[in-house]
């Protein structure tokens, strides 16, 4: 939960101070999303019948849209300089997005882009 959360914070989530200790985390996002934590102990709670995927595969799909192409690779930097996996290194893609893909700690790829705007 703790490396969760901090990876979290990096992208500037208002995770609360403390909040590595508690078996689940709710934040409000804006525009009235939520993002939930839970443990696997909480979750077999009430499926006692859940397993990890195997593999280690992705359980969610986020992506962070950036101000602008410079952030994504700003953002990717900051991220991968503390310690998490890049899985794909900031490009261009061909839908006109400045594009990366960096892994949380549990191994989720977590999108980060921005528009390029039209071209020049």
């Amino acid at each position: 939960m703790g490396a969760s959360l901090a990876f979290y914070r990096l992208l500037g989530l208002d995770v609360p101070a403390g909040a590595e200790s508690a078996p689940h985390v709710e934040l409000a996002l804006p525009g009235g999303m939520r993002v939930l934590w839970d443990t696997e102990d909480v979750v077999r709670s009430f499926d006692p019948s859940w397993t990890r995927p195997p593999g280690g595969g992705e359980r969610v799909a986020l992506a962070f849209r950036c101000a602008g192409p410079a952030q994504v690779d700003a953002v990717y930097e900051k991220l991968t300089a503390a310690g998490h996996r890049g899985h794909l290194k900031p490009w261009d893609a061909v839908w006109g997005q400045r594009y990366a893909v960096v892994l949380d700690p549990d191994g989720t790829g977590v999108s980060l882009y921005a528009d390029r705007g039209p071209a020049t």
